[in-house]
Parts: C-alpha cells; sequence; structure tokens
C-alpha cells in the first residue's frame, strides 16, 4: 500500500527526503519561511504550502495515514538558557490541535532534547487517548552521520507497535564529505577568533585525526569562524564548510540544491532533520502499516 503523510513546519524538506526514501508519499507540505518553501518545491514540488500552521484549519486538509510535526525548537534549546528565552512556546499546541481533530494512524514529533524539560509540551505529545506512545532520547546523528546532533523523536500509533531503535551503522568519515575545490568566504573573525580575540577558541576538527564536525547551527553564515576544518591549502590551515558540505553533514546527497543564498541555504540546512532519521522513522512506520494489512 502507498502510504501517505501531511508534514508540518517541514522548513526545506531535509527531513521529508528521507520519509521519501523509505517509500512514504507526502501529501501536503506546510511552512512559514519563505525561502525554506523555496528550497522544497524546488527539490519536491508544488505540494507544500507556504502558511502559518496557527491559521490553517484542519479539516481543510488533505487526509492522510500520518502526520509529522518538525515545529522549532528554538526555546527549547540550550542555547535560550543562556539568552533567558527558555520559555518554550506554543507551537506545540497547534500539532496538538491537528492530531485531535484529524487522528491519524500515526504521528511523529521530532525536536531537541531539551523539549523534555517542559512536562506540559511532554503530556500533550505523549498522552494523547487511544495512542500508542513511544519516546526516543537521544536519537545520534553520530549513528549515520560525522557530526554531533542529538534529538528527541516521539511516535503514536493507533495501534500496539515495537519500533525498532536505529540499527547501528558504518559512520562515514569527515574527510567524505569534504569537497576537493570548496567555495568559502574567509571572514576576518576566524583570525581574530584563532588568536584568543574572542572569549571562545573556534571548534576546529581534523579529519586526519578522525575528527568528526560539531552540530550543523542555522546561524553559520554569521558564525562561521566558530566551526572550522582543517585544510591546509587555507590560511592558518583552517577554513569554513562549504554549504555543500554543511548539506552532506545532514545527510543530503549532491542532487539536493539550494536555489536561495548562500546565508539562507546554511540556515536550512542547520534547522534541518538529518536525512537518515527520516530515513529510519519512514522505514518503521511503513512496516507498522504493512503489519496492518
Amino acid at each position: 500500500m502507498q502510504i501517505s503523510i501531511n508534514s508540518y513546519f517541514c522548513g526545506a524538506g531535509l527531513f521529508d527526503s528521507g520519509l521519501l526514501d523509505a517509500g512514504i508519499s507526502i501529501n501536503q507540505a506546510f511552512e512559514l519561511d519563505k525561502e525554506a518553501v523555496k528550497t522544497y518545491e524546488h527539490n519536491f514540488g508544488d505540494h507544500i504550502k507556504h502558511c502559518d500552521i496557527a491559521e490553517e484549519l484542519v479539516l481543510e486538509q488533505d487526509t492522510c495515514h500520518g502526520m509529522v510535526f518538525t515545529y522549532p525548537c528554538t526555546k527549547y534549546s540550550t542555547i535560550a538558557d543562556i539568552h533567558g528565552t527558555r520559555t518554550g512556546d506554543e507551537l506545540f499546541l497547534h500539532a496538538l490541535r491537528h492530531l485531535a481533530i484529524a487522528r491519524p494512524e500515526f504521528y511523529v514529533v521530532e525536536n531537541v532534547p531539551g523539549m523534555k524539560a517542559f512536562p506540559l509540551v511532554m503530556e500533550a505529545m505523549t498522552k494523547m487517548p487511544d495512542y500508542y506512545v513511544q519516546v526516543f532520547c537521544p536519537i545520534q546523528a553520530t549513528t549515520w552521520l560525522p557530526r554531533r546532533r542529538d534529538r528527541l523523536i516521539i511516535v503514536g500509533t493507533r495501534r500496539s507497535f515495537s519500533i525498532r531503535p536505529p540499527a547501528n551503522s558504518k559512520q562515514l568519515p569527515l574527510s567524505a564529505v569534504l569537497e576537493s575545490d570548496p567555495q568559502v568566504t574567509l571572514p576576518k573573525a576566524i583570525t581574530a577568533r584563532m588568536n584568543g580575540e574572542y572569549r571562545d577558541l573556534p571548534i576546529i576538527s581534523d579529519p586526519a585525526k578522525g575528527d568528526i564536525a560539531p552540530t550543523c547551527v542555522a546561524h553559520y553564515a554569521k558564525d562561521k569562524s566558530t566551526r572550522l576544518v582543517v585544510d591546509k591549502r587555507f590560511p592558518m590551515s583552517v577554513r569554513p564548510y562549504s554549504v555543500r558540505e554543511f548539506a552532506r553533514l545532514q545527510g543530503l546527497d549532491d542532487g539536493f540544491k539550494f536555489p536561495v543564498s548562500n546565508t539562507s541555504a546554511y540556515k536550512q540546512i542547520g534547522n534541518g532533520v538529518p536525512r537518515p532519521v527520516g530515513q529510519w522513522i519512514g522505514g518503521e512506520m511503513t512496516r507498522y502499516m504493512n503489519q496492518l494489512n
């Protein structure tokens, strides 16, 4: 059978690309960021709607087997503690509204592990009546990719089903994602940070030593000096990651294009969910739906 989902807060579609790999079709996708919509549409088609989910009526949407929610996590993150903004937000209520009205066969919620610090949010997302809920945390990008990133995954199914956690796989080495001729800009902040003129030194990864990259951040275009890779062809033997390398660190192949500025591309990649996570969840939901039949 053809399994379908609606994707909410889909961004540029990194997570959706993994779901598609698993054979799941996407009826509709919804995203607020106009630039992310442009990238999604370029890679996947016009089934995406540029809109604010808070203003969308559930019963006007296409029916589907499952709903996937990857709503913004800024206020759940640990960095929000530093800025005093770790207060949560109300977007989860719109996910809850969609679930309560549509009652799909399954749903998936993805966010940062910091969401667990908000009991009201966790109760809403894990205590839906008539759903069997499983929580996976942390799901680590290092299972597949040469970089760090931990996520929280919540899966609810209408029938009891044992979801298999991600299987151990051979992690790509960092060298495998690096370009032979990277196109990067070198901000002056690199030299200043390397010389200790900032509070923090850069995080430098050396592929020759088996290092992996730190997490991809959405604000990388503005903070390229914070995350560097060893490359002896460049001044001080380090450089930033290119857009394509950033995309590869999220599991995207080179066929995934970004018809936007590099600043927007870095943001979309940093905000995205690693493609292999979508492949894992998509495979398990395919197994679940096939079991029902």
